[in-house]
């Protein structure tokens, strides 16, 4: 996981703190502010078994990958890219990630439920 860019801080074009659980976070102005968002955020949404890395504050991840506001990407054991989805929150797979994640750990596919159309 890696932490880009607040998406729905207070002071954005899209605030949502405070709905849904989400918390109320404002835009960091330094990496070290960033970075306890970015800890706020993996105990908000239990991200505690996945590790998480922190962008720095020029954005060169998010934009590298075309981050924001949130993209589902899968990196080999290799460094390659093994799998790309589409811009989230409306046009990424998470079960197209997990497919991806079960190839590469050689495990047999399974099947999904099908998912309600946005």
């Amino acid at each position: 996981m890696v932490y880009i860019n607040e998406a729905h801080a207070l002071d954005s074009k899209w605030p949502m703190g405070g709905k849904n659980g989400a918390p109320v976070v404002e835009e960091p102005r330094t990496y070290k502010e960033r970075q306890e968002v970015a800890k706020t955020c993996a105990g908000a949404l239990d991200m505690a078994p996945i590790r998480m890395v922190v962008d720095g504050m020029d954005n060169k991840v998010g934009e590298a990958y075309a981050a924001w506001p949130d993209r589902l990407y899968l990196v080999d054991v290799k460094g390659k890219l093994a799998y790309a989805g589409g811009p989230g929150p409306f046009s990424f797979s998470p079960d197209e990630l997990e497919d991806a994640i079960r190839v590469q750990l050689e495990l047999e596919p399974i099947q999904h439920k099908a998912q309600p159309k946005r």
